[in-house]
């Protein structure tokens, strides 16, 4: 049997992922279960459909722009499909659809709070991020504002996310495949931190591009056809789904209504700000607008992506509410207590059994695994460009040549690659929940302040910048280990220092405070001449006046 897994360290692991992302670990022991080979068969054809990709991908990637930013030549619909690729983890799909399962309605507060971060994106980032930009968000912070300073901390802002999100990565791939294919933990990690350099070091960005297409285009198609059978089942009838989802539900009528997961209202304003911030703040995701060929696809990339997670969100819903009538009611996928084999998070695996067999089991099960691949690739790239364009070419070698500052990308993907695994293995038995809220709490509190900022306010200098932004990093940071999951449940103390268990509110306002006081009081000849700069900066990043496309460099 499945050791009970608790809901509450996956369902935050979301895509993110952030969102994201997000990360997809699931903590504590877990029993090595019988090789799932109709899962095993199909992943296996997935890695050598995607490694033949990267080999195309290798031959077009020539320059930097190639390497970085897929040379431009992404369009905003295929841009939209990856973006979403990026984001549906497999906690975006095992956890909120387990997080339904356990709390009902209420498990939607993930799913809304992701979605909305799109919007503030589409509006006010996407198109000045594309006119602006050349390969990663730091040649926005940074255009009017001092190089060194701004890269160096948007590089380890950076890098503190995709580190973060990594060891969640690699954790949840070895528990995921333990769980759902019986292969042993380490022999997982390791296969996921090989492939993952594979494809970032030989395709770049436009073959992670298409491994992200290609897992979105699965996962779509296999969360519709279950939400579709869970529908038939009711007749199309929402209705019906929900009054016999509260028939068979211990909580009963309570799954329909709100507090199930967050009961306080500082909690859901923090967690709130956190997701919505975070999204827009996270380097992957932002990296991405730079694939395309000019602002308008970068819209367009938006658009669709928005399209294509909403929809993917109400599919999780509808699993949800049908495994709690398919699955909880089915003894085939309960264990001697009672209780869910796997725990919640396994609600969706169990229900694509439950409508679609073994081998629509398999299929999920590898979709599932995929998703892993898709995001750690991304995540990999997005840290080997802070290391090689931010810092590298930028601070430490103005001078450096395309072919060295990919060089230089390419050895950090294998150093990343390297450090992922030997993580991975160390904290297997860790609760890494905490890590992924800390990395949405440094996007939120790090980058997004300091990069929206330079694009809105003119009176933004490189004091105010820095001063603040390491403010909100280092707030960020301490308010976790100070709260409830590192200081009680790690630490072992008896109550936390700080009460709450998301610190975004507050790390957010201190980074927004900090950046505007250090700004207005700088009167200083460099802070004037940046604030000058600001009409120039406004222009370009309406017009795209003045902006080298990808494909030129």
């Amino acid at each position: 049997m499945f050791k009970r897994l608790k809901p509450c360290v996956l369902f935050p692991l979301l895509s993110l992922s952030s969102m994201a992302l997000a990360g997809d670990a699931i903590s504590g022991p877990v029993e090595q279960q019988a090789t799932n080979w109709s899962a095993i068969i199909m992943f296996l054809i997935f890695v050598a459909f995607t490694l033949g990709i990267t080999v195309w991908s290798s031959r077009r990637t020539r320059s930097a722009a190639d390497y970085y930013a897929a040379g431009g030549g992404i369009t905003g619909f295929q841009n939209g499909l990856a973006i979403a690729g990026d984001y549906m983890s497999a906690a975006s799909f095992l956890g909120i659809s387990g997080l339904v399962y356990l709390s009902g309605f209420d498990g939607l507060i993930y799913s809304i709070g992701f979605l909305v971060g799109w919007p503030l994106i589409l509006f006010m980032i996407a198109e000045r991020l594309r006119n602006l930009g050349k390969f990663t968000f730091a040649d926005v912070a940074s255009y009017r504002l001092g190089q060194t300073q701004i890269r160096t901390l948007s590089a380890v802002g950076s890098l503190c996310v995709v580190s973060l999100y990594l060891i969640a990565q690699m954790v949840g791939s070895g528990k995921l495949i333990q769980l759902l294919f019986g292969l042993p933990y380490n022999y997982a990690v390791v296969l996921v931190g090989i492939l993952m350099v594979l494809y970032v070091t030989m395709g770049g960005m436009l073959a992670t591009t298409w491994v992200q297409i290609i897992k979105a285009v699965l996962l779509l198609s296999g969360a519709s056809f279950m939400a579709l059978m869970v529908l038939i089942h009711v007749g199309f009838d929402m209705g019906d789904l929900f009054l016999q989802a509260t028939q068979v539900h211990d909580k009963g009528i309570a799954i329909m209504g709100p507090g199930g997961l967050v009961s306080d209202p500082v909690s859901a304003i923090s967690l709130g700000i956190a997701l919505m911030f975070g999204t827009a703040g996270l380097p992957h995701i932002l990296m991405r607008f730079f694939t395309v060929a000019d602002a308008r696809e970068a819209r367009k990339s938006v658009f669709f992506a928005t399209g294509f997670i909403g929809y993917f969100y109400i599919l999780t819903f509808i699993i949800g509410f049908g495994a709690i009538v398919l699955v909880s009611t089915n003894s085939e996928f309960l264990n001697d207590a009672g209780a869910l084999i796997g725990g919640n998070n396994m609600a969706a695996i169990h229900l694509s059994k439950a409508v679609g067999g073994d081998w629509f089991l398999g299929f999920i099960s590898a979709v599932a695994f995929a998703t892993i691949l898709a995001v750690v690739s991304g995540l990999a790239l997005a840290g080997a460009s802070a290391v090689s364009h931010d810092l590298y070419a930028n601070v430490l070698r103005p001078d450096a040549s395309d072919e060295e500052e990919v060089r230089v990308s390419k050895i950090t993907t294998m150093v990343l690659g390297v450090i992922a695994i030997g993580l991975g293995i160390l904290f297997e038995q860790q609760n890494i929940a905490f890590m992924v809220g800390l990395a949405f709490a440094i996007a939120a509190s790090a980058n997004f302040p300091v990069l929206f900022l330079s694009m809105y306010w003119q009176r933004l200098t490189t004091r105010g910048a820095m001063i603040g932004g390491w403010l909100g990093l280092i707030t960020a940071v301490s308010l976790v280990i100070l709260g409830p999951i590192v200081w009680v449940q790690i630490l072992g103390n008896e109550s936390a220092i700080f009460p709450y268990k998301y610190p975004a509110l507050f790390s957010v306002i201190v980074a927004f405070i900090g950046i505007w006081y250090f700004s207005i009081t700088d009167t200083s000849a460099a802070g004037a001449q940046e604030r000058d700069k600001f009409d120039q900066q406004f222009v370009r990043s309406h017009t795209g006046l003045g902006a080298a496309q990808a494909s030129d460099h």
